[in-house]
């Protein structure tokens, strides 16, 4: 009877084996690292607006406080983006011609808002409150960075739930005195474990709730 199997079977078989498992290790690996990568998250990536809105130029040349365009960041669970009027405030007196902010001028004489994309836009199933964050100290430079070095705006955190948990296990290296939450230019004290630990006493953070599901999932 002639031999059924080619000699090299054995080899085949065992490159079977061992490779399916390994593919599907290396590919699983591949897609981890690809989705928490900077190429897919968009980190340093600025984004397309309709008009390219620098807060360099708005905040650090021009010293307007991060409060008056987003007017709800201490009271409302949102930042908020600024209405055409905010912007009209200034712009209907300088640059009021320039080529440039023309879409302000358009939405301004319409009724119809400018159709920003948010940079930091988390997903809907996680609730998040600005206004907590903001009342316990965390600073706005915290969660997005220098935007006051920023000529276009981009994310500098990748915004997953890991990078969520680790502040909210460890508040006391992350906070600050509520009056400098929206300082761009506070720089932590040496001492910052033992300083956070007083601001979570003195702005009442209630660290025991800080990591349940519920309070970032409702």
């Amino acid at each position: 009877m002639g031999q059924l199997f080619l000699p090299r079977a054995n080899a085949i078989a065992r490159l079977i084996v061992v490779g399916i498992p390994l593919l599907a290790v290396v590919s699983a690996a591949a897609l981890f690292a690809y989705a928490r990568s900077d190429f897919w998250t968009k980190i340093d990536t600025p984004f397309d607006q309709p008009v390219p809105f620098s807060h360099k130029h708005h905040v650090a040349d021009a010293g307007i406080d991060c409060r008056y365009c987003h007017t709800g960041v201490e009271q409302s669970p949102f930042a908020g983006i600024p209405p055409t009027e905010t912007c009209m405030t200034c712009h209907s007196q300088i640059w009021k011609d320039a080529p440039i902010l023309q879409p302000v001028r358009d939405s301004w004489q319409t009724g119809r808002p400018i159709k920003w994309q948010r940079v930091h836009d988390l997903p809907d199933y996680v609730y998040f409150d600005h206004s907590i964050h903001v009342a316990k100290g965390v600073g706005c430079a915290t969660c997005h960075g220098q935007v006051n070095e920023m000529p276009l705006t981009w994310k500098t955190q990748q915004l997953y739930m890991r990078w969520c948990l680790d502040c909210h296990r460890q508040p006391e290296k992350f906070l600050r005195p509520p009056n400098e939450v929206v300082s761009m230019s506070y720089q932590p004290p040496r001492d910052q474990l033992a300083f956070g630990k007083q601001l979570i006493q003195q702005n009442k953070v209630h660290t025991a709730g800080l990591t349940d599901c519920y309070t970032c999932h409702r």
